[in-house]
C-alpha cells in the first residue's frame, strides 16, 4: 500500500463534462471538478456559494400567456439605466414595467399606472413568442422586430416616468419583386405617352393621360420596351424606378439604366410593370432582426425574404432606395446553398450577421462607411445560430448559441486568415446546456472579477440531454477571464424554473417561476450578495419585537431564517401574511433574512495521481485526509461531515463563526477506485474554497 499526497491549487476549469472521466492525461482535469452546483467560481482559482435571489416584485397578474414575459436592459445615460420587463397580458397587449436602481417606477406618462400597454399587430394567423422578440438600442429608443409582429420602438421620454410606445408604420419598406416574394407578376401598357426629362439619374417621368401614376406607384418601374410585337418586354434601353408621385401625370423617379434619348415613348413602346410589393407588410410578414450600425438602422429576414437584409437611410427611418447616394437606402440579397435565415445582427467592427446555417459579416475596408455601392457580403464560419437568443458581445468577441442548443461559441475576427472564426467555449461542460431559452453577460465590475456568461436552459425532454438531467429550467453560469484564457462553468438552480436573465450594468436580474400554495407565480428577482436565500427578503431597521411579516409571496413554502449571521429555526407552512419569528429582537443595526434554501454541491473529480509507474486509475484507493484552504467561511461540510470551523460547542443556535485558513478532516471516505470529495453545507452562509489538499492510500 502506497501513500501519496496530491494538491489541487485551482478549481479555475469548473464542472467538466462526464465523458472527460478518463482524460486524466489532461492540465484541465487537475483543475476542475466533477460537478458544481450553486456556486460561481472566482478567477483567482476557488470557488464561492451563489448570491442568493432577492424577491423585487410577484408579476404574475401580468402574464396572460404562459411564460411570456421578457427581461430587457436600457442605458440610457452614464448614469441612467433601467431593466424593462415586458409581459403579455393577452395575445394582441404587450405590458411595460420601469425599474429603475432595483425601484418600480410609478405614475408613468402621468397616470396612476406603474405600467404602460400596447396594442401590438400581428402577422394574420401567428401568435408572438417573446422569446423570439428582437431589440437593439440608439440613445433614447428601442426598436423591436420579430417575423411576426409590425415593428415598433419605445422611446424614454423627459423623467423616468415618461415612456412612449409607437408602431413602425411609416419605414417605406422597399419593394421587392413578386417573383422573389411568392407574389403576382404584373405587367402592363397604360394608354398613354410618357417622356423622361433627362436619359440618367434623377428625373421626371411625364405621362399625356390622367391616373397613370397613383401613389402606389411608388416602388414600381418603367422601362422602354421593343414595340407592339413585345409590349411588355424590355429592350435592354431605358429603366428606372418610380420614387414618388407629383402628380397623376408626373412621377418622379431615379433611371436604373438610361434611356436612349428624352424623346416621347408611345403607349405601345414603354410598360409598366406593378409586379413589387412592399418587402414585409401584414401579407409577407415583418422583419425578424434588426440593429443600428453607423447611422442606419438594419433588419434582416422575413418570411418571404429570411436571407435578405435591410439598411435604411442614414438617419432616417425610410427604408426606400431612391436616389443610389452614399446615404441612401439599400437591399442585400444573401445567396446561400441551402434554405436559411437570418436570426440575429450585431454591429462590432463589422455587422455581423447570424443565420440558422452560418455566419456572415460586412466587412468595412479602411474603414469606410457601408454604401449601397460598396456593400459586400462575407461568408464566415458554417455553425449556424440558435433563434430567439440574442448574440452578447465582450471584449472585442461575440457569443452566440449554435443552433442545435449544445455548444456556446465565440466569434472572434482573425487577423491572419482575416474572416472570423468560432470558438467553442463550452466544449469541456457542453452538458450544462440544455435547450436555451435566452443568455446574458455581466462584465466584470472589478479586477477581483471575471464575467459571468448566463444561459437560460430550457424543459427538453428530448436526446440524451433528458429533462432527467436535472437542468431543466436551471442557469448555465461561465465565468469568463479572457487574460487569463479562463472559462469556469457552473450551474444553478432554485426552487422553481428560470425563465429569463437580464443584465443592468452589474446587477443580474431573472423572472423566477415558482409553485406557491398550489398556484404558479412570476417572480422578478435578482441575485445579491448581500443574500444566502432564494426569493429572499430582509428587513434592516425599525425592530419590534419578534415577530414579522415578511414573506406572504412565499405562503405554505417552508423558510430559512437568519437574524445577525444566526441561522434560527425553519419556519414552516408560512402563513398567508409570511410571518416569521426570531428568537430575539435584533439590535438597530441588525437584519432579518428569510427565503428558500437551496443546495450546493461540488463533487471533486477522482483523485487520480501520476506515479511512476503510471496511472493507477483502476486501483482502489482511499482519501486519508483531505485540507480545504477557506476564505471566510462561515459553513461547510465534507461528504456530510461538518468542518469544525470552531473549538467551542457549536449547533447552530449562536454566531455563525466565520474562517480563513486550513482545517483538516480525517477518515471521511473507504476505499473505492473513484475517490472522490463532496462539498456541500448544511446552512445557508457564505463560505469560499480557495484549494484543498489530499492524502490517499493506493491499493488495500
Amino acid at each position: 500500500m502506497s501513500r501519496l499526497q496530491q494538491y489541487q491549487a485551482s478549481f479555475s476549469h469548473g464542472e467538466i463534462d462526464p465523458l472527460l472521466r478518463g482524460r486524466v492525461d489532461i492540465e484541465q482535469y487537475y483543475s476542475s471538478v466533477a460537478e458544481a452546483k450553486n456556486v460561481i467560481f472566482e478567477p483567482q482559482g476557488g470557488f464561492s456559494r451563489r448570491p442568493g435571489l432577492k424577491y423585487v416584485n410577484d408579476f404574475t397578474s401580468y402574464v396572460g400567456v404562459t411564460d411570456q414575459i421578457k427581461l430587457v436592459p436600457f442605458e440610457y445615460s452614464t448614469g441612467q439605466t433601467y431593466l424593462l420587463v415586458l409581459a403579455l397580458t393577452s395575445s394582441t397587449n404587450l405590458r411595460l414595467s420601469v425599474y429603475k436602481d432595483g425601484t418600480l417606477q410609478t405614475g408613468i406618462n402621468g397616470g396612476g399606472n406603474s405600467y404602460l400597454d400596447f396594442t401590438i399587430t400581428l402577422l394574420s394567423g401567428t401568435t408572438l413568442d417573446l422569446k423570439l422578440l428582437n431589440f437593439t438600442q440608439n440613445k433614447d429608443t428601442i426598436i423591436f422586430a420579430n417575423r411576426n409582429v409590425n415593428p415598433f420602438k419605445l422611446v424614454r421620454g423627459a423623467s423616468d416616468t415618461t415612456w412612449t410606445f409607437t408602431a413602425l408604420t411609416t419605414l417605406n419598406p422597399p419593394k421587392i419583386r413578386g417573383d422573389l416574394t411568392g407574389q403576382s407578376e404584373s405587367v402592363t401598357n397604360p394608354n398613354a405617352h410618357i417622356t423622361p426629362s433627362a436619359t440618367f439619374g434623377n428625373i421626371k417621368i411625364t405621362a399625356s393621360v390622367a391616373d397613370t401614376f397613383t401613389s402606389s406607384s411608388i416602388g414600381q418601374q418603367v422601362f422602354a420596351t421593343k414595340g407592339s410585337s413585345a409590349t411588355t418586354t424590355w429592350n435592354g434601353f431605358g429603366k428606372a424606378k418610380i420614387t414618388a408621385i407629383v402628380s397623376t401625370t408626373v412621377a418622379e423617379a431615379v433611371v436604373l439604366i438610361p434611356f436612349s434619348n428624352t424623346d416621347s415613348l408611345s403607349a405601345d413602346e414603354w410598360a409598366y410593370d406593378n409586379s413589387f410589393h412592399d418587402a414585409w407588410s401584414s401579407t409577407n410578414g415583418y422583419p425578424h432582426t434588426v440593429t443600428f450600425h453607423e447611422g442606419r438602422l438594419y433588419f434582416g429576414g422575413s418570411y418571404t425574404l429570411p436571407m435578405t437584409l435591410f439598411a435604411s437611410k442614414v438617419g432616417e427611418l425610410n427604408f426606400s432606395p431612391s436616389e443610389n447616394l452614399d446615404d441612401d437606402a439599400f437591399v442585400v440579397h444573401m445567396e446561400t446553398d441551402t434554405l436559411n435565415s437570418i436570426v440575429g445582427l450585431r454591429s462590432g467592427r463589422d455587422i455581423q450577421i447570424f443565420t440558422t446555417g452560418g455566419e456572415f459579416f460586412i466587412p468595412q475596408a479602411d474603414l469606410d462607411p457601408i454604401t449601397p455601392s460598396n456593400v459586400s457580403v462575407k461568408s464566415t464560419t458554417k455553425r449556424g445560430s440558435r433563434d430567439g437568443i440574442k448574440p452578447v458581445a465582450t471584449e472585442g468577441g461575440t457569443f452566440f448559441i449554435q443552433r442545435q442548443g449544445k455548444a456556446l461559441r465565440e466569434m472572434l475576427f482573425s487577423d491572419v486568415e482575416l474572416s472570423y472564426v468560432a470558438n467553442n467555449i463550452s466544449l469541456l461542460a457542453s452538458h450544462l446546456i440544455l435547450d436555451p431559452k435566452a443568455m446574458a453577460i455581466r462584465p466584470a465590475t472589478d479586477t477581483t472579477e471575471g464575467d459571468l456568461l448566463i444561459i437560460v436552459n430550457g424543459t427538453s425532454d428530448t436526446g440524451y440531454r433528458a429533462a432527467s438531467s436535472g437542468l431543466e429550467g436551471t442557469l448555465a453560469c461561465f465565468m469568463l477571464h479572457k487574460q487569463q484564457n479562463i472559462v469556469a462553468p457552473s450551474f444553478l438552480q432554485t426552487d422553481g424554473t428560470f425563465i429569463d436573465i437580464g443584465v443592468d450594468l452589474d446587477v443580474i436580474y431573472t423572472i423566477v417561476k415558482r409553485t406557491i400554495n398550489s398556484a404558479t407565480k412570476y417572480y422578478l428577482e435578482v441575485f445579491d450578495d448581500d443574500f444566502t436565500t432564494d426569493s429572499a427578503v430582509q428587513k434592516i431597521s425599525s425592530f419590534s419585537g419578534t415577530s414579522y411579516n415578511l414573506v406572504p409571496h412565499l405562503q405554505a413554502k417552508t423558510v430559512k431564517v437568519i437574524r445577525d449571521d444566526i441561522v434560527e429555526s425553519d419556519v414552516s407552512n408560512v402563513n398567508s401574511s409570511g410571518t416569521i419569528t426570531v428568537s430575539a429582537q435584533p439590535p438597530s443595526d441588525g437584519y432579518i433574512e428569510a427565503g428558500l434554501d437551496f443546495t450546493v454541491t461540488v463533487k471533486t473529480n477522482p483523485v487520480e495521481p501520476n506515479l511512476p509507474s503510471g496511472r493507477i486509475v483502476a486501483q482502489k484507493k482511499r482519501i486519508l485526509e483531505v485540507s480545504p484552504v477557506m476564505y471566510r467561511t462561515q459553513n461547510l461540510t465534507i461528504n456530510g461531515f461538518e468542518v469544525p470551523l470552531t473549538t467551542l460547542p457549536y449547533s447552530g443556535g449562536g454566531t455563525v463563526p466565520t474562517i480563513t485558513g486550513i482545517k483538516k478532516m480525517h477518515g471521511i471516505v473507504g476505499y473505492s477506485t473513484d475517490a472522490q470529495i463532496t462539498i456541500s453545507q448544511s446552512k445557508p452562509v457564505f463560505f469560499t474554497v480557495l484549494s484543498m489538499d489530499f492524502k490517499l492510500a493506493v491499493g488495500a
